[in-house]
């Protein structure tokens, strides 16, 4: 079977989660958009690409279909899994990687708009934010929960909220609140139960993590330096005898000598031989290495130490040689029989999560949707997942891409006409090495199927 026949079953199958078959041609134009090497992929070029001498008309269809139809974005990314995930191999492990991401904006009307951190940017900056939570294996990784982070002004506006149609049933949460309603939704869906990875922006939060065992899950999470925890062989002596009133303690006492430490003058403290050099996965010169150390301590609770005793977990510190101090820190509750090759291992593969974004924005269009509303934005990034999701799927199935073959879309669809200008902002995205385009697919949609909901991530049996 071709790419473009497996391109034909794939929107076939995605298509069962839009209701109505007239939304079935809309999905295929969208998405065929999305992987074309366009400079903007917003639903104007797109349009034009695509359907070049009815450029007006098809611009009007996608732009109804991503902004107004009324679809579901979870069940579309639900049978994006369904299709993905068979191909991925997690008999070496699988990991959920909870991340953020920033989408810089001018005005001031699109939803979520505020001035906020934005990492694309590297600073606060006016733009929109995005929690996601993907799920990987040493193959690749693909987004399988999205969702719009709505900032406290903007929850509380029921006039900015009419406008942009926020969902009644949206309210305020911060992104670490988002993220676990992601993860125990997945959970109640049958998804399985890895390693959960994330940065220091989420690793910070006690609640956070203890939200993450409480639901059994081992979790690898960076945290700040001044993160405080009982160092190794350091045990407070128990909480004060109960007295018969009030609340029994539960604060461990300390001493003089009994001190929980930050975990940058524990870092700090340790000796030379403590660090070892680790090769964690191959870059693309060479393999890539780091300076670490592991040890076993008890997270104090918060910088004032004040909290019950919390069981051990693992301490990973990362010590560049060439650097003054340590760079990176991360508490992880996996097994203590766990080796520092594999501590390591685990804890970087969250590295999947920026290239997928960088892929996601550079070459699919994630952060060129030019419209105001909740329902487009969640949309369009549901789709620019489902293109991505298919070339990571057509390069799961192949050991290499077929060489010296041209992208079989551009094959099938007119030029640009030549005076034909574009409108619409440049795309402001991170550099990165060229993606292969190879692998898109064709453009006509030939089945219409009635829409269902699947459970997630059940494997699709492909025709």
């Amino acid at each position: 079977m071709s790419a473009s026949e497996r391109f034909d079953q794939y929107m076939a199958h995605l298509s069962r989660a839009l209701g109505h078959a007239d939304r079935h041609a809309g999905l295929k134009g969208y998405c065929t958009g999305l992987m074309l090497p366009l400079s903007r992929k917003s639903v104007e070029p797109m349009a034009a690409r695509v359907d070049p001498l009815h450029a007006s008309a098809r611009h009007q269809a996608l732009h109804h279909f991503v902004a107004k139809a009324q679809w579901s974005d979870v069940e579309v990314l639900r049978r994006v899994c369904q299709w993905v995930v068979p191909h991925m191999d997690f008999s070496r492990g699988g990991w959920w990687i909870i991340d953020d991401t920033g989408f810089p904006k001018k005005g001031v009307h699109s939803v979520g708009v505020a001035r906020q951190y934005c990492g694309m940017l590297g600073k606060q900056d006016n733009c929109q934010v995005a929690v996601s939570v993907s799920l990987a294996c040493d193959q690749g990784s693909i987004p399988v929960a999205w969702q719009l982070y709505l900032p406290q002004d903007w929850a509380q506006d029921a006039e900015r909220r009419k406008r942009t149609g926020v969902p009644e049933s949206v309210r305020f949460a911060t992104k670490t609140q988002i993220a676990l309603h992601q993860l125990r939704t997945l959970l109640s869906e049958g998804a399985p139960r890895h390693c959960v990875l994330a940065d220091a922006g989420y690793g910070v939060d006690t609640a956070f993590r203890q939200a993450l065992s409480d639901m059994g899950l081992h979790y690898a999470v960076g945290v700040t330096s001044a993160v405080v925890v009982w160092p190794p062989g350091v045990e407070p002596l128990p909480p004060e005898t109960y007295s018969g009133k009030g609340r029994p303690p539960v604060t461990p006492r300390r001493t003089a000598q009994l001190q929980p430490m930050s975990v940058k003058a524990l870092a700090l403290s340790l000796p030379a031989q403590a660090f070892q050099t680790i090769s964690w996965r191959e870059g693309t010169n060479a393999p890539l290495t780091g300076r670490f150390a592991a040890v076993r301590v008890r997270h104090a609770g918060g910088n004032a130490g004040k909290a019950s005793l919390r069981p051990q977990e693992w301490l990973l510190i990362e010590w560049p040689v060439e650097q003054a101090e340590p760079v990176k820190y991360i508490l992880s509750t996996l097994p203590e029989s766990t080796a520092l090759n594999d501590l390591v291992s685990c804890a970087y593969q969250r590295w999947r999560i920026e290239r997928d974004y960088q892929d996601l924005k550079q070459d699919f269009g994630l952060g060129h949707y030019e419209g105001r509303g909740w329902r487009g934005f969640h949309h369009h990034a549901s789709l620019s997942i489902a293109a991505y999701a298919f070339l990571m799927s057509e390069r799961l199935i192949a050991d290499k891409p077929a060489g010296g073959k041209k992208n079989f879309i551009e094959r099938q669809v007119p030029a640009v006409p030549q005076d034909y200008i574009p409108r619409g902002r440049p795309a402001r995205t991170a550099a990165r090495g060229q993606l292969d385009h190879k692998l898109a697919s064709s453009a006509e949609l030939r089945t219409h199927r009635p829409s269902g909901t699947v459970p997630l991530l059940r494997p699709h049996q492909h025709e």
